[in-house]
C-alpha cells in the first residue's frame, strides 16, 4: 500500500532477517524483492519520518546506517530482484546488494541531494565506477531499466514475469558451488577494499551529521566520538 517505503519497523526486521540468515549455514543464497508488482521500495517512510521527534530523526538515521552496513557485509550472497521502482533509500539498500536483476518495471532515482542529503557514495562508485556515479548522485535524476542495465547497475533485464525465476536461478547456481569459497570471495573483495570502503562509509555519515563542519574536522569528530 505504500509502495514498501522503508520505515523504521521494516529496517529493523529486515536487518534482523538477514542477520539470521547470514549465520544459518543452510542458507547458500538470498533474494530480497519488493511486495507487491509496482515497486521495490520508494525509500524511507516519509509519513512516519514527519511524526518523529529530532532526537528520533536521528536514532532512525544511525539505524538505517548501522543496517545498511550490516546487510552489506553479511556472509552470504544477496541478490536484489528490482520489481519496480527503486527511489531514495530503497537505492541504498539496493547499493548496497551483492548485484541486482531488473524488469521493465525497474526505474532507479538516487534522491538524495533533491532533500540536502547525500548517500550511496560509499557503494555507488564501486558498482558503476565513479563518472557515471557522479553523474548520478550529483543530479537525482531517474534512471531507466535500460540504462540500468547499460551502466552496470543491473547485472540481468528481464520480463517482470520471469524476474524472481531468474534471480532464483542465480541463487541456486550459487548455492550449489562450495559455501565456504563463495563466502570467501565475497570477504576477499570487500576487504580488498579494506578501510577505505569504510572510511568511505563513514565520511558520508559524518557529512550528514557536521554539514557545518569542513570536512576532515566533521570527519575527525565523528570516529573520535566511535572511539576508533
Amino acid at each position: 500500500e505504500v509502495l514498501n517505503a522503508m520505515s523504521l519497523n521494516l529496517i529493523k526486521e529486515l536487518d534482523t532477517e538477514v542477520s539470521r540468515m547470514g549465520s544459518d549455514d543452510r542458507v547458500k543464497a538470498i533474494i530480497i524483492t519488493g511486495s507487491g508488482e509496482k515497486a521495490f521500495s520508494a525509500g524511507a517512510d516519509i509519513h512516519e519520518m514527519r511524526t518523529l521527534t529530532p532526537a528520533q530523526l536521528s536514532e532512525g538515521h544511525q539505524i538505517r546506517y548501522d543496517s545498511h552496513w550490516r546487510i552489506a557485509n553479511c556472509r552470504k550472497p544477496i541478490i536484489g530482484a528490482i520489481n519496480g521502482l527503486c527511489y531514495g533509500g530503497g537505492t541504498v539498500l539496493a547499493s548496497s546488494l551483492d548485484f541486482l536483476i531488473g524488469c521493465e518495471k525497474s526505474n532507479f532515482r538516487f534522491l538524495a541531494v533533491v532533500y540536502g542529503q547525500m548517500n550511496a557514495t560509499w557503494t555507488l562508485p564501486v558498482m558503476i565506477g565513479w563518472p557515471m556515479a557522479k553523474e548520478i548522485l550529483y543530479t537525482g535524476r531517474v534512471i531507466s531499466p535500460e540504462e540500468a542495465y547499460r551502466i552496470g547497475l543491473l547485472n540481468h533485464l528481464v520480463p517482470s514475469s520471469d524476474l524472481l525465476e531468474k534471480a532464483t536461478e542465480l541463487a541456486s547456481n550459487i548455492a550449489n558451488n562450495h559455501p565456504p569459497s563463495v563466502e570467501t570471495v565475497k570477504r576477499l573483495m570487500l576487504t580488498n577494499l579494506d578501510k577505505s570502503w569504510e572510511e568511505m562509509h563513514l565520511r558520508e555519515h559524518a557529512a550528514r551529521q557536521g554539514q557545518n563542519l569542513p570536512l576532515e574536522q566533521g570527519f575527525k569528530e565523528f570516529i573520535g566520538r566511535k572511539g576508533r
